[in-house]
């Protein structure tokens, strides 16, 4: 069974940046699409970015032009750069397969963005 780890969480000034790496037991990212996941406490995971095996990304409106997804195959790991984070970004952060998750469920990373 496939399993995931986030990594890379902590607590940033508004504005700031950090990046969120998520790495994979088993070499998927040549095969399926993955995503990034915002959790916030009493809200459902709700998906922010994703890519697919063919590179093509795709953003929610509230994190265009501020975060960037990118994957490294050959770590089998997947990035979510963030830059110009906002209080609102606060939230635990995973990484799955986008819409329908067809993986387990990591422990996620803390992002907390508060001055």
């Amino acid at each position: 069974q496939v399993q995931l780890v986030e990594s890379g969480g902590g607590l940033v000034q508004p504005g700031g940046s950090l990046r969120l790496s998520c790495t994979a037991s088993e070499s998927i990212f040549t095969t399926y699409p993955i995503g990034w996941y915002r959790q916030v406490p009493g809200n459902e995971r709700e998906l922010i970015a994703r890519i697919t095996p063919t590179g093509t990304i795709t953003y929610a409106d509230f994190v265009k032009g501020r975060f960037t997804i990118s994957t490294d195959n050959a770590k089998n790991t997947v990035y979510l750069q963030m830059t110009g984070l906002k209080p609102e970004d606060t939230g635990v952060y995973y990484c799955n397969t986008p819409f329908r998750p067809l993986f387990g469920w990591g422990q996620g990373t803390q992002v907390t963005v508060s001055s």
